[in-house]
C-alpha cells in the first residue's frame, strides 16, 4: 500500500512539475486525457448551459404525450469527430434545424471556462458543420513551430496560431502584404523569419532597407537586388516596373489563343506558363516604408510621388507578372500623403504587431476587421513577436512568429545563396558582397576651447 501510495504521489509531482515547466509535455502525457474526460462528460450539461440546444422536434413530443412518457430533453449538436492534437483538441459538430454557427462562435468563451481548456477558436466547416479547436495551454508563451510544416512553392510557414496550427504566407492566395508594429515589437524578427523561409524557394528576393541596409544587407547573399537609401529605392522601383513589363509581354506572347487551344492552356500569368519559360517569381520587402514617403524639399517630394506611384503599379498590376509585395512600417496612414490609402488598398493581408495608439491599429484593420482593433491595443510589452493577422475576408487571428537571431537568417540566407536568380533588369543594384568589414575608428569629439 505504502508503494502505491508514493507512486501516486511521484505521479501527481511529476504531472504538476510538467505542468509549471513543460506545458506541452503535460499536455501530451496527461493533459489530453483529463481533457477528453471532461469534454465528453460534461458536454450535454455545458450545451444546455450556454444556450446551444433546441427543443426536440414535434412529432417526438406528440409520440410522448401519447406514449405517456417524459417529454423529450433539448438536443445538443451532435459530436462528429473528437481528435486530440499536439497543442489541444479538435471537436467537430453536426448542427441540429435552427442552429447557426454564430451561435456556437459567439460562446466560445464561455465553452472555454465550461471544457477547463486555455483557449477555444469556431469556424464553419460546411453548412451544418462547426469544428472547434481547443488548446489545452498557450502555445504562444512558448513558440515551437512542427518540425513537419507543409511548404509549398511560394507558400511558407511564418507563425504558430493561438489554436496551435501553422499560419503560413501564401502568395498566390493573397499577393501582397502589410506588416505594422511600434518600436521593439517583432517586426524585424517577422521579417528575418519570411525571409530564411523564401530563402530555399525558387525565388527572387528584390529588398529595399532605407535604415542604411542594416536589417536586410546581412543577408545579401540571397536577395538579387538591394537599395539602402531613397534614391536608390526609387530607381530599383522603376527597373521592377521594366521586368514586370517584360514578362507581361513573354505572357502574351505564349497565350496562343486559337479555336484548338483548352482553354487551361491559355496563359494568363507566369504560372500558366510552361516550366521552362516561366520567369522566376519576385518578392520585394519594403522596411520602414515611411522613408520613402516622407519628404522636406520639393525635389524629395518628386522623389516621393515617384517611388508611391511605382509601389502602387507594382501592387496593382505585379500579381499575374509574378511580382509580390512585403510592405512594412511603424505606421501607414493618410498623414504620409497621397496615393498611400491607394496602396493601402491593394494590401491584401494585414499583420499588426503591439502599437502605441488605437489610430494605429485602425489602419491595419479598420477597413477589413474592426474586431481586430481591440486585440491589437492589448499586445503586451513583454510579448514582442505577438501580432493579429487578417485579410479581407474579415477573419482575423492571433500570431506569434518564433525567434529568429539575425545569425539564423544569415546561415539560412548562405546555405542555398546558389539559388540567388539573376534578373537582367535589376543587374545593376545587385549587392555587391565586400569581404569581411575592417573596424572603423570613431573619432572622438574635440574637447572644448578653453578661454
Amino acid at each position: 500500500m505504502r508503494w502505491l501510495i508514493a507512486a501516486v504521489v511521484l505521479v501527481a509531482v511529476l504531472a504538476g512539475l510538467l505542468r509549471w515547466r513543460r506545458p506541452a509535455w503535460y499536455w501530451l502525457s496527461f493533459g489530453v486525457t483529463f481533457a477528453t474526460c471532461r469534454v465528453l462528460g460534461r458536454y450535454r450539461a455545458v450545451m444546455d448551459a450556454c444556450g446551444l440546444t433546441v427543443p426536440p422536434p414535434r412529432w417526438r413530443l406528440a409520440i410522448a404525450r401519447m406514449a405517456n412518457r417524459p417529454v423529450p430533453e433539448p438536443r445538443a449538436p451532435r459530436i462528429l469527430r473528437l481528435r486530440p492534437t499536439r497543442t489541444g483538441l479538435v471537436l467537430r459538430l453536426g448542427l441540429r434545424p435552427g442552429q447557426d454557427a454564430f451561435d456556437v462562435a459567439a460562446s466560445c468563451d464561455r465553452l472555454r471556462h465550461s471544457f477547463g481548456m486555455f483557449g477555444v477558436t469556431s469556424r464553419e466547416i460546411r453548412s451544418g458543420v462547426v469544428e472547434l479547436r481547443m488548446t489545452g495551454y498557450d502555445v504562444l508563451r512558448r513558440v515551437q513551430m512542427p518540425a513537419r510544416a507543409e511548404r509549398s512553392t511560394m507558400r511558407v510557414p511564418v507563425a504558430l496560431r493561438e489554436d496551435g496550427g501553422v499560419h503560413y504566407r501564401d502568395y498566390r492566395t493573397t499577393p501582397h502584404a502589410l506588416t505594422i508594429g511600434a518600436t521593439k515589437s517583432g517586426k524585424s524578427v517577422y521579417q528575418r523569419n519570411l525571409v530564411a523561409e523564401l530563402a530555399a524557394q525558387e525565388v527572387a528576393l528584390v529588398g529595399i532597407d532605407c535604415k542604411q541596409g542594416v536589417e536586410l544587407f546581412p543577408l545579401a547573399r540571397r536577395f538579387s537586388a538591394l537599395a539602402d537609401n531613397p534614391d536608390t529605392a526609387a530607381d530599383l522601383l522603376d527597373a521592377l516596373i521594366s521586368h514586370m513589363e517584360d514578362v507581361y509581354q513573354l505572357i502574351r506572347s505564349e497565350q496562343r489563343i486559337t479555336a484548338d487551344t483548352p482553354d487551361a492552356d491559355i496563359a494568363a500569368d507566369i504560372w500558366d506558363l510552361p516550366d521552362h519559360l516561366r520567369p522566376v517569381p519576385v518578392v520585394l520587402l519594403v522596411d520602414e516604408v515611411a522613408e520613402l514617403a516622407l519628404f522636406a524639399t520639393k525635389d524629395e517630394e518628386k522623389r516621393r510621388d515617384r517611388i508611391i506611384t511605382a509601389l502602387a503599379r507594382l501592387a496593382q498590376l505585379g500579381r499575374a507578372a509574378g511580382i509580390y509585395l512585403e510592405i512594412c512600417g511603424q505606421r501607414f496612414g493618410s498623414e504620409l500623403g497621397k496615393g498611400i490609402t491607394m496602396l493601402r488598398a491593394q494590401l491584401s493581408v494585414r499583420t499588426a504587431h503591439r502599437v502605441n495608439d488605437e489610430t494605429s491599429a485602425n489602419m491595419a484593420f479598420g477597413d477589413i476587421a474592426p474586431d481586430a482593433v481591440l486585440a491589437t491595443v492589448q499586445i503586451p510589452v513583454s510579448a514582442p513577436g505577438l501580432a493579429i493577422t487578417g485579410d479581407a475576408s474579415g477573419g482575423w487571428s492571433r500570431i506569434r512568429t518564433p525567434h529568429t537571431s539575425l545569425r539564423a537568417a544569415v546561415d539560412a540566407c548562405n546555405k542555398h545563396a546558389h539559388l540567388t536568380p539573376d534578373l537582367p533588369a535589376l543587374d545593376a543594384f545587385r549587392p555587391v558582397l565586400a569581404s569581411p568589414a575592417v573596424p572603423v575608428a570613431i573619432p572622438a569629439p574635440a574637447a572644448p576651447a578653453t578661454p
